[in-house]
């Protein structure tokens, strides 16, 4: 598998940039630094079933796109890509003569209302899908089937744990058989002398278990496993342990911080995003760089509420159409002209290095 390393060591990199909250000014003391880039696969690579279209580092702290990919995302206004683009002179760390072909003016247009319109949009959902996980922590230890088990009994419904508590039984004596036509319904037995499987064969079981029941026996109840939710809690149990290992404790120390219960720098990103939208549509030019530092960082501290901001967004997400209508920028980018641009590009680069 090709490594950031080997691009490097190669010599394939056409640009090196410090991106992310460097790029856009926005960068703090805890800030990360993220480093993005465009490669050229050589001639042998390239042709072959080896293509690579980019390549990240284990963190993605570090992230090169193969040129044919980095001029396919441009073509389609991918925000992350025209940002790269238009990196600020003061975070490039290498350009290569090559890139001076790439015109932003060939690209910009005015499929950015809805490329970072819609990446906004979805930095929206994100941040709130936060507050579910801070409000209702769930627990370290998974649920067994039996908590999602409940009995019906001398005409109550209760709780296996509460129905084996007041019965003194323990579920190793219990027995179960299928109920015809009563989905996750089962016949429920009991007997002291070991002559049934119990509810649960193995404790880490993910589904009860049927015992085999002598003709004529009489149930003490009847069991339903509610098997839909047990599902949906594994699930669920799944997506946050998966969060737990994966978050960004900084980000989620500064959420419990400001106590908005959303992720705040998710945010920031949505009205910067809208914001640059905007400027694109009046400007014809994207500003990386931002201006308005202290704005967006008063976001990240939490100074409004959700809703309040939601509500920002909505307004300024309303803007868009009519500013673009008006706007000069092309419809989209020339896919003939975007193609003979690239294939320029490999030419030139594959000339060079014979």
């Amino acid at each position: 598998m090709l490594t950031t390393e080997e691009v490097k060591r190669n010599g394939w990199l056409i640009f090196e940039a410090v991106s992310g909250s460097k790029a856009y000014g926005l960068d703090t003391a805890t800030s990360d630094i993220d480093i993005r880039g465009v490669f050229v696969l050589p001639r042998a690579m390239f042709y072959s079933l080896d293509y690579v279209p980019q390549v990240a580092n284990e963190t993605n702290d570090i992230v090169y796109y193969e040129l044919g990919r980095f001029i396919e995302l441009l073509g389609k206004n991918n925000p992350n890509i025209l940002e790269l683009l238009n990196t600020p002179e003061t975070c490039v760390l290498y350009r290569h003569p090559l890139m001076d072909n790439i015109r932003p003016e060939l690209f910009l247009s005015k499929l950015c209302q809805q490329s970072f319109a819609n990446y906004a949009y979805t930095q929206i959902k994100k941040a709130y899908g936060l507050e579910k996980k801070i409000v209702t922590p769930m627990e370290e230890e998974r649920k067994p089937v039996l908590a999602f088990c409940y009995v019906y009994a001398d005409g109550r419904s209760v709780a296996l744990s509460q129905y084996l508590q007041e019965s003194n039984y323990r579920q190793e004596d219990l027995g179960l058989s299928v109920v015809p036509h009563f989905r996750d319904c089962y016949n429920l037995y009991y007997s002291s002398h070991g002559q049934y499987a119990g509810i649960l064969r193995k404790e880490e079981a993910n589904d009860v278990c049927l015992s085999s029941i002598s003709r004529g026996e009489k149930p003490v109840g009847l069991l339903y496993f509610n098997k839909d939710g047990y599902s949906i809690y594994c699930k669920r149990y799944k997506e946050y342990q998966d969060w737990i290992a994966k978050r960004n404790d900084a980000r989620y120390n500064t959420t419990l911080q400001h106590g908005k219960k959303y992720d705040s720098k998710n945010m920031m990103h949505v009205f910067r995003l809208l914001l640059m939208a905007k400027e694109i549509a009046i400007e014809g030019k994207i500003n990386v760089h931002r201006e308005d530092r202290e704005y967006l960082l008063d976001i990240k501290r939490g100074r409004f509420e959700y809703d309040e901001l939601v509500q920002k967004a909505e307004t300024l997400k309303k803007e868009l159409p009519a500013l673009y209508v008006d706007s000069e920028l092309i419809d989209k980018p020339d896919k003939e002209e975007v193609n003979k641009l690239l294939i320029k590009m490999r030419e030139e680069y594959y000339k060079e290095q014979l």
